[in-house]
């Protein structure tokens, strides 16, 4: 398992802090269950925050390890990866190839905030249900972690080398495309040259468009491994089931990105030099 770390100024990690009421419907876990008013899948990863061992982001002081792609990887690869592999076999071409992955993503979701589709602060959905609401409606919804975890499966799918890049209230795909011209900057990871941004939450983004907020800034990044996790057994006594989003939620004062991610998350990286 490699995890890399690009370097850049001003650290925001996600610190994301779940609503104590309300719930969601997610298609591709077989069930949720609310614990001290926190969402697990089935694989008991916690859907409202990223932070901790079982968040979805798994973002602790030293560390940090995006699970929720592992839940549509290796012997658990479904719609989302099966979809990686047939536009490897519709586009020969490695760049056309990574270009129409990315607008796929881009034109295919729909930037909508979890308050607004889960009336939570925080409910990241994996690749797998993205692509089934995709499949049923021909868009899905979601917000930057939704379409970033897309795009990671996808494109290791497909062929690629991936990486999710967590900056300041905010967080991308890359690509590794040594031979992509077109893109307005390229990163190292650990020294490593040819990482492309893929930046899908704007409509009209081309691919290796990056926003001046993460050049020269500080920035983490996790390349994707077929790594594997485990579905956790049903328990004989379980927590409330997930249902339809109930009324008048009432949320924690934290928003999805805190500030208090700054200081807290320091330790987590150390300078390297990006171009």
């Amino acid at each position: 398992m490699q995890r890399n770390k690009i370097l850049l100024s001003v650290l925001m990690a996600l610190v994301i802090v779940p609503a104590v009421t309300g719930y969601a419907l997610a298609n591709a876990s077989a069930g949720f269950n609310e614990k001290d008013g926190v969402l697990f899948d089935d694989w008991d990863i916690a859907r409202t925050r990223g932070f901790g061992e079982d968040g979805f982001y798994q973002m602790t002081r030293t560390d940090f390890r995006p699970v929720i792609v592992f839940e549509s990887l290796g012997e658990y690869a479904d719609e989302a990866y099966h979809l990686g592999e047939q536009f490897a076999g519709k586009y020969p071409d490695t760049l056309q190839r990574a270009e129409q992955i990315f607008f796929f993503v881009r034109d295919r979701v729909d930037y909508t905030s979890d308050i607004d589709q889960f009336g939570r602060d925080e409910f990241a959905q994996n690749a797998d249900e993205m692509v089934e609401e995709i499949n049923q409606n021909g868009v899905a919804y979601g917000d930057c972690e939704d379409g970033t975890v897309l795009l990671a499966v996808m494109y290791k799918a497909a062929g690629y080398r991936s990486a999710i890049v967590v900056g300041r209230s905010h967080t991308a795909a890359l690509v590794h495309l040594p031979d992509y011209k077109k893109a307005s900057v390229a990163f190292e990871l650990d020294g490593e040259p040819g990482w492309i941004w893929a930046e899908a939450t704007g409509r009209n983004n081309p691919l290796g468009w990056t926003s001046k907020d993460f050049i020269g800034v500080q920035l983490a990044t996790y390349e994707i491994e077929m790594e594997t996790i485990e579905r956790v057994k049903p328990a004989t006594e379980s927590a409330a089931a997930v249902g339809e989003t109930t009324s008048g939620p009432s949320f924690s004062p934290f928003p999805f990105m805190s500030i208090f991610a700054v200081l807290w998350f320091l330790s987590l990286f150390r300078r390297r030099r990006s171009r």
